[in-house]
């Protein structure tokens, strides 16, 4: 079955927000409306309503109008299993020691490196997004350098990728802890398919906000590939919760805001130590100070 999609821009939220609502009022009725801020800092947000039977497009247009937004952009989907579609085009990413795959390039893993099998799913973090590829890089260069974790964890794991990547090296428990219970059933689902069942523990916590992570800190090596308002918002609590002299590889930064997070990871306590950009976005590697 085709379905159908209706999109624009605003800046704003406000504008935003009342456009969705009028979208409520439309025949034939919309079958899902969201609203998006664009993560660059330009204050624009995106406004998407999903139909089932051709919009009314005249409607659209109305509504567009008297809102002071561009026109929709509509468009037909074709019925499609998507993750099937995703898991056969993403290709296997190499990072370094690390070898991110899915199941359908189970032949295609060179020896001598760490596997690490990663299906497309509802989570984030495949090894194909310059954020998680930065983290791998990252981390392979610290463990090139002769760097072992002993207390590491995983804040916004998505699919535990990273996690995973880290307890192939690190002699101990590695955690790793998402506010999405989507995503930590996901990342439970990833570490059994890795042959890492009690090498990974995966738990639900918004930030550091758990007994668990409360009770196993201070952590030698904590990953936080999020987004630049909450990277900012847990400065405080990460340097709380990295030990002296211990390192804190942060992603899901835009380059043009990675000067903004190194300066208050900087008043929190942490010295720049590496900077990976790739594509749009940059990988930062901070230390503690002791």
């Amino acid at each position: 079955m085709t379905t159908f999609t209706a999109l624009t821009t605003t800046m704003g939220r406000s504008v935003a927000e009342g456009l969705a609502l009028a979208l409520e009022d439309l025949t034939p009725e919309p079958t899902g409306i969201g609203v998006f801020e664009v993560e660059d800092g330009s204050g624009l947000f995106e406004v998407a309503a999903y139909f089932t039977d051709p919009p009314d497009r005249a409607g659209l247009a109305v509504l567009a109008f008297l809102h002071g937004v561009k026109d929709f952009n509509v468009s037909d989907v074709p019925d499609e299993d998507w993750v099937a579609k995703v898991r056969r085009d993403l290709p296997p990413v190499v990072a370094g020691r690390f070898f991110v795959y899915g199941a359908h390039d189970a032949d295609k893993v060179p020896s001598g490196t760490v596997p690490l099998l990663i299906e497309a799913a509802m989570a984030f973090g495949t090894g194909h997004h310059g954020t998680t590829l930065g983290c791998l890089k990252a981390f392979d260069r610290m463990v090139e350098g002769g760097f072992v974790p002993q207390n590491c964890l995983d804040v916004g794991c998505g699919t535990a990728v990273l996690a995973m990547a880290a307890a192939h090296v690190s002699p101990n428990v590695v955690l790793a802890s998402d506010i999405d219970p989507t995503a930590v059933e996901v990342a439970e689902a990833n570490v059994v398919a890795n042959g890492l069942t009690g090498r990974v523990r995966c738990i639900k916590a918004a930030g550091f906000d758990a007994a668990e992570l409360a009770s196993t800190a201070p952590f030698d090596l904590v990953f936080a590939n999020i987004l630049k308002g909450p990277l900012i918002a847990m400065a405080g609590d990460m340097a709380q919760a990295t030990a002296p002299g211990g390192t804190a590889i942060l992603s899901g930064i835009l380059n043009e805001q990675a000067d903004s997070v190194v300066e208050v990871y900087a008043r929190a306590g942490f010295n720049e130590v590496h900077r990976d950009s790739i594509v749009d976005w940059t990988t930062l590697t901070l230390t503690r100070q002791g």
